[in-house]
């Protein structure tokens, strides 16, 4: 059984390392999708502060669709372009949006996100996977720091995402 460390850090680099090491392990030896994305969701969900949503939007070749996520009910299907999530998976580039309010175009799917952070998922071969969509009820919750550790775990998710 896979037990989840709970301690502080020097810094927020220093957590992001430690549960890539987490979710390197949690990970290993599995490659159903499915039960990668579920778990690495609830995984990060339970390690980070001030996160109110977190999840995998996957490209079914056409648009994104919700996959394994934890928080509230989500949007189900977003157009690529569409969005801070559609304009990740469009642009193949990490979003970090402090105040989704000032976003044109955002979708609410959660009235309570008030920022986001979406890393678009490419696989070795240059498709599109999908993207990891994390959100906060607080303004300005994701930073540089983010922006390098998420990309961190979503570099070790794919390692094990087939």
């Amino acid at each position: 059984m896979f037990e989840l460390k709970t301690q502080a850090y020097a810094d927020k680099l220093a957590h992001y390392a430690d549960l890539v090491q987490q979710a390197r392990g949690l990970l290993a030896g599995e490659h159903d999708l499915v039960a990668n994305a579920a778990n690495f969701s609830a995984l990060v969900f339970h390690s980070l502060p001030g996160l109110n949503w977190c999840g995998f939007y996957l490209y079914d070749g056409s648009e994104l669709v919700v996959g394994p996520f934890q928080g509230k009910p989500a949007c189900i299907r977003i157009a690529l372009g569409r969005g801070v999530c559609g304009t990740a998976a469009q642009t193949r580039q990490t979003q970090v949006v402090r105040d989704v309010n000032a976003f044109d175009g955002h979708i609410a799917c959660d009235a309570a996100s008030q920022s986001e952070i979406v890393v678009p998922l490419v696989k070795a071969d240059g498709s599109l996977l999908g993207v990891w969509d994390v959100d906060s009820p607080h303004v300005a919750r994701f930073d540089a720091d983010d922006r390098t550790g998420m990309e961190a775990l979503c570099a070790a998710f794919m390692e094990h995402a087939g």
